[in-house]
């Protein structure tokens, strides 16, 4: 799979390595230093209190590792104001399938069953130097390969079952978020807080399941349903 450079995600372009853990996460924090201004996480268009979406995710609640890593840093960075994710809902987005109203409970279990069918490895991977984006502090992940081959054969089956992936593989662009800003505020006091907690280990992440989930808002925190759990192989 081919990554490609758009301007609708974070790193507009992909690293030249996506396995490489130091540059990806170097090419992540170049990224985050070009950005001059952060926004409000919450300010989406087309969200609301009411909004429901399936999507594909990746979800750690057996990675204590994860978990106290992710509170360490959250402790550090606490004078920054930021909505912190609780630890039952730290994720690595995949992929939105369609809005709640306007997926059918037959197209759901024909997804289900198309992923089903000779189902993607389970593999690892290692949440490295924290870094940002516009709108999130967040871990850099690698090696990106297999979240990309995953995603691809959740889009593949997406597409046989009707319910085409809103983007594609080619633009994803792994991260694990632990804050999301809530205003907008100048970036360089982001860097400034980050900078010295990139120099903490990174933490080893078993990827051993894949789930479709409702999603929904609630305040400042994402929420889900799970709908379906897929075991990797």
């Amino acid at each position: 799979m081919q990554l490609t450079a758009d301007p609708r995600v974070f790193p507009p372009s992909p690293p030249h390595d996506i396995n490489d853990a130091s540059i990806i996460a170097e090419h992540d924090w170049a990224a985050f230093g070009a950005v001059k201004e952060m926004t409000n996480h919450w300010d989406r268009p087309g969200w609301t209190a009411t909004t429901r979406a399936y999507y594909w995710m990746l979800t750690f609640p057996e990675v204590p590792a994860l978990t106290d890593h992710a509170r360490r840093c959250q402790s550090a960075l606490r004078d920054l104001g930021f909505d912190e994710i609780a630890e039952d809902g730290l994720h690595l987005t995949l992929g939105r399938i369609g809005h709640v109203d306007e997926v059918t409970t037959g197209q759901l279990g024909t997804l289900i069953a198309a992923v089903s069918d000779g189902g993607p490895e389970a593999f690892n991977i290692q949440a490295v130097p924290l870094t940002a984006s516009r709108g999130a502090i967040r871990y850099s992940v690698a090696p990106w390969t297999p979240v990309v081959h995953l995603h691809a054969a959740l889009a593949a089956a997406g597409t046989a079952s009707g319910l085409p992936s809103r983007k594609p593989p080619s633009i994803l662009r792994p991260h694990l978020g632990i804050a999301y800003c809530n205003r907008p505020m100048p970036a360089r006091a982001v860097r400034d807080a980050v900078r010295p907690l990139r120099t903490l280990a990174s933490v080893d992440v078993p990827v051993r399941r894949v789930q479709l989930v409702a999603l929904r808002r609630e305040g400042h925190a994402y929420r889900w349903d799970v709908i379906h759990q897929l075991e990797l192989r």
